[in-house]
């Protein structure tokens, strides 16, 4: 688990140690300083200026000196043979010893500071002939660099010492010949600074340095909250009970003071200082509230925006368990309505020791989180046939980076699990071309890889790096080789990807991105480090349009519409075809009415040469017993309708029908109306019911319809021998009209018989 820890140097050493006098900053007994340089005699008569220094603890113990020497030689700048002048030996890549966690962040800001003034620690060196005139190794020199620049840091006094401090004979050795030669020393680096015109040794440093460490002493304290422990609305409460107020803005900062990140709703930020204040609330104790720098908080706060209901998250890169518990604990919250499906936040720590492994799985259970898989596998060797990544939706890439936008680089390295072998380049604020083709290019494969996962719906890619060799240039190239390696493989286009708007609006009190630009970009600043986040989404897969003549081919295909194509002739041109009665079923089945007009045989001579006659029916001359077949009906539709010829089927005791002949007499005509037989028992094909032409003059129709019993209908005496146009049709009397009856012709009117 990460801990909150001081940082080495001057401006970070605890000020409660009280100064002591200087008979009791002897570092050792004067026996162990060798008296043979009379211009040290003095060596323990120290100003009284320099005894009443406000700097706090002198010193750091000796375990903090060894492990930055070893960090110092993996990490210094090289200078070939002939103007190397101080040699530290050949060794590089030694292994670190083990030390406290409190003493590890000091023992690598030691070192970077060391790393920082490199080229004037050997100037006083070669100077002050030190590193001719003292008998030690060369692969203690680097040891000497350290302990060196500690030294004029605290005005070359001796250091204070803890009662229960680890002795270590080699750091003793190296910090005796520097107290002896210190009054050597401190004139060389006197006349570097004149030679220089220094007025304070940081003015040696690049003008790009200069900035980032006069940043980095301002920055304020950035904290998410933990919704798997608290609230925003409980932390707030609390904060505001020991004294804090918040504002609006970070500009407004000063003091008790806190106030919302602008970006990230579940972020507060707070005045660098008030590190102590906060740990006095147990805020920070019971991981309600987690410290970190404001960009570790701009991935996650993406993916969650961007997750669907039933998809996990895969993180890939350089990052720390704070990360990975935010991620999880944002997921966790924003889907703990969703019973049915819970996201799971996979990391994949091929990169990572078992050691990193383990704590990284710490920290992420004492936050809490219980939707995290560790996967040891290399990022490079998974897709999307892995099992338990079959519901990868969103991928988070903060790949290794040059760190360039960092102004406090040891601090987040350290906290981040980034790579310390950037340490010498961001000493010098300069990173070789070399490395940096080395970094694009290991990045290129990570979001190349990533753009392949073919369930993946948006990748997030975030660097804290200034070149735009690590961030445009790098998604801009992913986008065209994956737009390009998806037309090549004959792929749908909803493989492309494409740039999503930022993810994070700015208010109008913040400087930052624009709310419809396609990158977020933070440059550094007193008030956040740098940073730049890009949101590859997919694109949607597109809608094609099939053309008609390919739509009614296939419906043809399957015969869903009986060989109807887009050369058919019309209805009209299609008059009087053979075919046209077997279409004219399916279309007068899909009605749900049917009027027709009916005429009797007797009624047919009378009627013939009266106006508005277009309507005819004939009935077989040949009568059925109830039990026989099914008589045919013979219909006249109009012109332009579709003719029909269908069968009703069987039922005993009634009629599908409605019928009352009309007397000699009566010359009107009237209307007999049809009910709509029941489905055949043979399943029919769907038709699609077409469009109700303009209404005409009637044509025959052959209609079969079902046996109807009459049984009062016909006396028994005239059964076998025909019936008689004389016989009383009104002793049947037809069922009453249930039902509207449609119209089929424009020249008649159906109305009820009585």
């Amino acid at each position: 688990m990460v801990k909150n820890k001081n940082i080495g140097g001057r401006h970070h050493r605890s000020a409660t140690c009280k100064t002591k006098k200087a008979g009791s900053q002897i570092p050792s007994s004067k026996d162990d300083i060798p008296p043979d340089d009379p211009a040290d005699g003095d060596i323990f008569a120290a100003p009284p200026e320099l005894l009443t220094t406000s700097q706090g603890q002198l010193g750091f113990p000796d375990r903090v000196y060894l492990l930055a020497s070893v960090i110092f030689q993996n990490n210094h700048l090289e200078k070939l043979a002939s103007h190397r002048l101080v040699n530290y030996g050949k060794e590089k890549g030694l292994p670190l010893p083990e030390v406290k966690d409190e003493m590890q962040h000091t023992a690598y800001e030691l070192a970077f500071n060391t790393l920082k003034y490199q080229e004037l620690l050997e100037d006083i060196m070669i100077d002050s002939c030190f590193n001719l005139t003292q008998p030690l190794p060369d692969d203690q020199m680097s040891l000497v660099a350290v302990m060196l620049y500690d030294l004029q840091d605290r005005k070359f006094l001796p250091r204070e010492r803890q009662g229960d401090e680890e002795f270590v004979q080699e750091v003793r050795d190296v910090e005796i010949c520097l107290l002896r030669f210190k009054t050597k020393l401190a004139a060389s680096l006197a006349r570097c600074r004149i030679k220089h015109d220094l007025l304070t040794i940081e003015c040696i440093l690049p003008e790009s340095l200069k900035a980032k460490q006069e940043r980095s002493s301002s920055l304020p304290l950035y904290a998410w909250v933990n919704a798997l422990k608290g609230s925003l609305d409980e932390v707030r409460i609390v904060l505001k009970s020991v004294g804090l107020s918040q504002v609006k803005s970070i500009g407004q900062l000063k003091g008790q003071t806190f106030c919302q990140d602008p970006h990230c709703e579940d972020m507060l930020v707070f005045p660098a200082q008030l590190k102590a204040e906060l740990h006095s609330t147990k805020l920070l104790s019971d991981h309600k509230l987690i410290i970190q720098d404001k960009f570790c908080s701009l991935g996650p706060n993406s993916v969650c925006s961007l997750l669907p209901d039933e998809g996990d998250v895969l993180m890939v890169g350089c990052f720390s368990g704070l990360t990975v518990s935010h991620t999880a604990s944002l997921i966790a919250e924003e889907h703990k309505a969703n019973v049915n499906y819970q996201p799971t936040v996979y990391v994949c720590v091929s990169n990572r020791t078992d050691a990193q492994r383990e704590e990284l799985q710490q920290v992420v259970t004492l936050m809490g989180c219980k939707n995290v898989k560790l996967i040891p596998k290399v990022f490079q060797s998974l897709d999307s046939d892995e099992k338990q990544l079959e519901k990868v939706s969103v991928i988070l890439l903060t790949p290794k980076c040059s760190v360039s936008a960092i102004s406090n680089p040891v601090e987040f390295i350290l906290q981040e699990n980034g790579d310390t072998d950037l340490l010498q380049d961001l000493s010098q604020d300069s990173v070789p071309q070399s490395k940096l083709k080395a970094l694009v290019a290991q990045q290129r494969k990570d979001i190349d890889h990533a753009l392949k996962f073919p369930k993946v719906v948006a990748v997030v890619y975030s660097t804290c790096s200034s070149y735009p060799e690590e961030n445009e240039e790098v998604v801009s190239r992913a986008l065209e080789q994956a737009n390009a390696d998806s037309e090549q493989e004959g792929e749908p286009k909803k493989a492309d990807f494409s740039l999503s708007p930022s993810p994070f609006s700015t208010p109008h009190h913040a400087e930052g991105p624009k709310e419809t630009d396609s990158f977020f970009m933070l440059k550094p600043s007193e008030q956040n480090n740098g940073c730049f986040l890009a949101v590859l989404v997919r694109e949607p897969e597109p809608v094609v349009k099939e053309p008609p003549q390919e739509v009614l081919a296939r419906a043809n295909a399957k015969g869903i519409l009986d060989r109807i194509g887009p050369n058919q002739p019309t209805r009209k041109e299609h008059h009087g075809h053979s075919n046209r009665l077997a279409k004219a079923t399916h279309a007068r089945n899909s009605q749900h009415h049917l009027s027709v007009s009916i005429q009797s045989k007797s009624q047919e001579s009378r009627s013939s040469n009266s106006a508005g006659l277009c309507g005819h029916q004939e009935f077989g001359n040949k009568r059925e017993s109830p039990q026989g077949k099914a008589k045919t009906l013979r219909l006249y539709p109009s012109k332009n309708s579709v003719s029909s010829s269908f069968s009703l089927p069987k039922k005993e005791n009634t009629s599908s029908f409605s019928s009352s002949p009309k007397p000699e007499h009566s010359t009107p005509m009237k209307t007999t109306t049809l009910h709509p037989a029941p489905p055949p028992a043979s399943p029919v094909a769907p038709v699609v019911r077409p469009r109700r032409a303009h209404q005409e003059v009637l044509k025959p129709v052959v209609l079969v319809l079902p046996p109807v019993h009459f049984p009062n209908f016909f006396p028994p005496q005239h059964s076998r021998a025909g019936y008689s146009p004389n016989l009383n049709y009104n002793k049947w009397r037809p069922p009453a009209q249930t039902g509207p009856a449609s119209r089929s012709s424009g020249s008649f009117k159906s109305r009820p018989f009585f």
